[in-house]
């Protein structure tokens, strides 16, 4: 048969943002984000209910966003390149299925131990 066996076509990750780069949220490796959806909700979301029309990468997202993770691990976890995932979060942001909590340091330095808890992290992945 035609296309037995055969692998299929990986989607190019600029299509995926229209090729876009640039998003609206503050969003770096160690901000949190999470689903806006209750866990009761969990149930219809995964019925397709408010995710309905959305790209199965973004559903995809909001799906590993029921428990709150930084942008690193959802990069990680969909194996997508991190400044896809940035536009897909900004873009769900501003549709309301996701917040974005931020980092939880000021506008000056980030926190040292932050970031060697991130890093240490993306390597254990």
């Amino acid at each position: 048969m035609r296309g037995e066996g055969r692998r299929p076509a990986r989607v190019r990750p600029y299509s995926l943002t229209g090729g876009r780069t640039r998003f609206g949220h503050v969003l770096l490796v160690e901000t949190f984000v999470a689903a806006l959806e209750a866990a009761p909700a969990r149930k219809v979301l995964t019925d397709g209910g408010p995710v309905r029309g959305l790209m199965p990468e973004m559903r995809a997202i909001v799906e590993i966003c029921r428990r709150m993770r930084t942008v690193a691990e959802i990069s990680a976890l969909l194996k997508m390149p991190l400044g896809v995932v940035r536009v897909l979060l900004s873009d769900l942001a501003d549709q309301g299925k996701i917040r974005v909590y931020g980092t939880g340091h000021g506008t000056g330095q980030p926190d040292r131990a932050l970031l060697e808890r991130v890093l240490s992290g993306l390597r254990r992945l």
